[in-house]
C-alpha cells in the first residue's frame, strides 16, 4: 500500500482531501501533520511514498518546510495543494523542489489525477518547472527575493511587527530589520504599508 502524507493547518480541508483521495485511490494509505514540525516527525517515524504540502502554515511555512524535505527526502515527491494562484507560487515552489502545484479550487477528479501522477514520479504541471517558460505574472517585483526575504514580505502582509516576525523565525530583530530594508530596496518602495498593499493585490497572503 502506497503512504501519502497530508500537510495542512485546517482539518476541513484535511478531511475533504482525505475523503476525495480515499474514494478515487483506495489502495493509497492517507496520514496527517497540521504543522511542518510535525510532519518532519512523521517522516522521520516511517517511509512515505508522497507528500502533499500547503504552503500557508503556523510556524514554519510551507516553502521553508518543502526545501527542507527536498533535502532530507530526496526521493519523495512533494505535490504543493494551495489556495494562492499558480501564477504567483508555482514557479518559487517548483525550483524548491516541489514535483507540482495544485490550487484547491481543482476538481476532485484532477486531484485524485495528479496525485497518482506524482506516486508514479510523474511532474505537474511540467511547465511549471521550466524557469524559461516563466509567465509575466511570475517575473513580478516578488520574484527578485530570496526565499527568506519573500517569507518576511508575507509575514509583514500579515501584519506581524518586526519583533514578532524575529520571534517566529528565530531571528534577532536587526536581522529581520535588515531583511525589510532589502525587500524595500529590491521591490523599489519605501513603506510597510506598500509592501502590505502589494502582497495583498497580488495575492501572496
Amino acid at each position: 500500500m502506497r503512504r501519502v502524507l497530508l500537510v495542512d493547518d485546517h482539518p476541513v480541508v484535511r478531511q475533504g482531501i482525505r475523503r476525495v483521495l480515499a474514494e478515487g485511490l483506495p489502495d493509497v494509505m492517507i496520514g496527517e501533520a497540521d504543522t511542518g514540525p510535525a510532519a518532519l516527525a512523521k517522516m522521520e517515524d516511517g517511509a512515505w511514498d508522497a507528500v502533499l504540502l500547503d504552503l500557508t502554515l503556523r510556524g514554519p511555512d510551507g516553502l521553508e518546510v518543502l526545501r527542507t524535505l527536498h533535502t532530507t527526502y530526496p526521493s519523495v515527491p512533494v505535490l504543493i495543494v494551495s489556495m494562492h494562484p499558480a501564477e504567483q507560487f508555482a514557479h518559487r515552489a517548483i525550483t524548491a523542489g516541489a514535483a507540482g502545484y495544485l490550487t484547491k479550487d481543482a476538481d476532485p477528479g484532477e486531484l485524485i489525477k495528479i496525485v497518482a501522477g506524482v506516486l508514479k514520479g510523474k511532474r505537474y504541471p511540467a511547465e511549471a518547472a521550466d524557469p524559461d517558460d516563466l509567465t509575466a505574472a511570475a517575473r513580478a517585483a516578488h520574484e527578485a527575493l530570496s526565499d527568506r526575504e519573500y517569507q518576511v514580505l508575507r509575514m509583514i502582509a500579515r501584519g506581524r511587527t518586526v519583533s514578532q516576525i524575529a520571534a517566529e523565525l528565530g531571528l534577532s530583530v536587526k536581522t529581520v530589520s535588515t531583511y525589510r530594508s532589502r525587500i524595500l530596496e529590491k521591490m523599489k518602495m519605501t513603506s510597510t504599508a506598500e509592501l502590505m498593499h502589494y502582497a495583498i493585490s497580488n495575492r501572496l497572503v
